[in-house]
């Protein structure tokens, strides 16, 4: 399980510096619409690490078998998805196409760090 969050980490790395060019480079000198787009570009970026986090956590043998990393990993990767998205799709078209797509990502993202606390809980309690 360990290789797809790296793949997804990676890949939501990689659109993420792409992302960043383009709203630094051709959002134009509109200053508040490039601050929403590039904190897009942070969050994603942030995010993609944690996912490094999780596939190396899901790769320790206290948790080749648990399902907290792969939860984790996809609350990360839905975070993702609807947090950064929305704040894209927000900045590029003026308006946000499923409201409370965004708190619902922020969410997700912060379950994402609390699964990953949980791992480092059960690490610690269980000596791995």
């Amino acid at each position: 399980m360990s290789g797809l969050w790296l793949i997804i980490g990676g890949f939501f790395g990689m659109t993420a510096v792409g992302a960043g060019a383009y709203g630094w480079h051709a959002l134009g000198e509109d200053e508040p619409i490039q601050q929403i787009f590039m904190m897009g570009v942070d969050y994603q970026m942030w995010h993609a690490l944690a996912l490094m986090v999780v596939a190396w956590t899901s790769s320790r043998p206290a948790f080749v078998s648990s399902r907290l990393p792969l939860i984790a990993g996809i609350a990360f990767s839905l975070g993702i998805l609807l947090f950064s998205g929305t704040l894209y799709l927000f900045a590029l078209i003026g308006y946000v196409p499923l409201e409370g797509a965004a708190p619902v990502g922020g969410y997700l993202m912060m379950a994402g760090w609390g699964l990953l606390m949980i791992c480092g809980w059960k690490t610690r309690k269980g000596g791995s």
